[in-house]
């Protein structure tokens, strides 16, 4: 049985990378033959990559990959100033999709292997990605009655198999780069707690230009890049009590969520959330050389439980 695939047009909007319209004939069979799209790379980055499904991927959902902004972000990425192909030293020849997990209509995860070689060497690189996207995590620092508290949660974590200690964080969930707004969510569907997005700093802000002012937790393997937000606020002792052991998340997506607060001083040796002790670092060093903006003095007066 012979098959047709088309390669459609598609739109790169926050990337330089055309899809070019073409027929791929195949005597293949269907079960076996790999769909596969050709996209060309500007000239002086190189030859066209192709782009291949593995077996058992449907059509739609290869189509959503290609075109969902995980992965235009990461070619993007690829061929910017500080990009992999940037100075022409290496070559990216195809990218085969493994998996693609969908959070309703849209992606939520993406597995991929990016063939690129070192152009003087001929060897291949390491380019197993696991995309995710970018994300958010809030540092949230509390003073009641001359101690300063931090407000962590503790989830199920699969992919560790350990109930974690963590800041409150998440996923972004769209390409609007709505860094703020989602942490202000975030922290209110896992803690309670309504903080005003004027209250809010952001700590990653104070990196270098060239960092992209991200954090990145894993760059060997996985593309998650991290905004890391501060709130300091004043509260009475009643609302850290109110606030231990209180039990949060949309449970209807599976997030079963407890609250915890413990003193900012064992904060460093209570969790061993690589995001929480980013920000810890970032914090300190901050406070150390001035940077951060004046406390509020008003108790209480931008949050609510």
């Amino acid at each position: 049985m012979s098959f047709l695939i088309v390669a459609k047009k598609f739109s790169f909007s926050s990337s330089p990378l055309l899809l070019h319209r073409r027929t791929i004939c195949s005597k293949m069979s269907a079960e076996s033959s790999p769909r596969t799209h050709t996209i060309s790379l500007p000239t002086q980055l190189g030859e066209p990559v192709r782009i291949i499904a593995a077996p058992g991927i449907s059509d739609s959902d290869f189509r959503s990959a290609i075109d969902s902004s995980l992965f235009k972000q990461w070619l993007n990425s690829m061929q910017t100033k500080t990009g992999v192909l940037a100075n022409g030293a290496m070559s990216l020849k195809q990218v085969f999709i493994q998996g693609v997990d969908m959070f309703g209509d849209r992606i939520g995860f993406l597995k991929f292997k990016a063939d690129v070689f070192d152009k003087e060497t001929g060897k291949k690189v390491p380019g197993i990605v696991f995309a995710r996207g970018p994300a958010v995590a809030v540092l949230i620092l509390l003073d009641s009655e001359g101690e300063t508290y931090a407000v962590l949660t503790e989830q199920v974590r699969v992919p560790v198999g350990r109930l974690i200690l963590e800041l409150p964080a998440g996923m972004l969930d769209d390409n609007k780069g709505d860094f703020l707004g989602t942490a202000v969510r975030e922290v209110e569907e896992e803690t309670g707690i309504r903080l005003n997005l004027e209250d809010m700093f952001d700590l990653t802000a104070l990196l270098d230009p060239s960092t992209g002012c991200r954090v990145f937790p894993s760059p060997g393997g996985c593309d998650e890049e991290l905004s890391l937000f501060l709130y300091r606020g004043h509260v009475s002792k009643d609302v850290i009590a109110q606030l231990k052991g209180k039990e949060t998340g949309l449970r209807e997506h599976g997030e079963l969520i407890k609250v915890h607060v413990v003193p900012y001083r064992k904060l460093w040796r209570t969790t061993a959330d690589a995001k929480a002790l980013t920000a810890i670092a970032l914090y300190e060093m901050a406070k150390r050389e001035g940077l951060l903006p004046p406390q509020k003095s008003s108790p209480g007066d931008s949050s609510s439980h």
